[in-house]
């Protein structure tokens, strides 16, 4: 039986560099041998189903496939409709209040420890608040991300180090929710 799973591509088609066009990903990976691909937006999602229950080797798999293909390493995270639902019930803030600009999710690709963000003083960066969950970040920027200092200390290499760390708007996880439903 088939799975349906989400990629979440790190950092492409972002200020015109590392274009991955959406048309070429599906391709690439239906040529995986994929079935059903969909994309969301331009900025690195892809929905699809495999029989095969391993979102690492999924993960790993596509990464090589599209470095391979477009001449650039692009980190990959690869997560099943069951996770993705999980992250957008647990959300610690009440994301039915709040504008999805301010709510977003750090996807990572393995487990993080609340150690990895002891240098982060939260309270120097309020209103502005993070809270960690199930290898996910939630971010709570009430100016939005682009605006939000806090951010950009939580996006630091000490910080993200050794992990694929990826972030979507409050928007984009529900509807990776909606479109990994089977």
């Amino acid at each position: 039986m088939a799975t349906t799973y989400a990629a979440l591509l790190r950092g492409i088609n972002v200020g015109g560099s590392r274009r991955v066009p959406m048309a070429e990903l599906r391709t690439l990976m239906e040529g995986l041998g994929h079935e059903e691909v969909r994309t969301h937006l331009q900025s690195g999602q892809a929905v699809f189903t495999s029989p095969h229950g391993d979102e690492e080797s999924l993960a790993a798999g596509l990464a090589e496939a599209i470095e391979r293909h477009f001449g650039f390493a692009v980190g990959v995270i690869v997560r099943d409709h069951a996770y993705l639902r999980g992250v957008a019930d647990a959300c610690p803030f009440p994301a039915a209040e709040l504008a999805p600009k301010q709510l977003h999710v750090t996807y990572f690709s393995t487990a993080v420890d609340a150690d990895r963000f002891a240098q982060v003083d939260g309270a120097a960066h309020l209103p502005e608040e993070f809270r960690l969950g199930d290898r996910a970040l939630y971010l709570y920027a009430p100016d939005g991300l682009g605006r939000s200092e806090l951010a950009g200390q939580l996006a630091r290499p000490r910080i993200t180090r050794g992990v694929i760390a990826t972030t979507r708007n409050w928007n984009t996880v529900v509807k990776l929710v909606e479109l990994t439903r089977a």
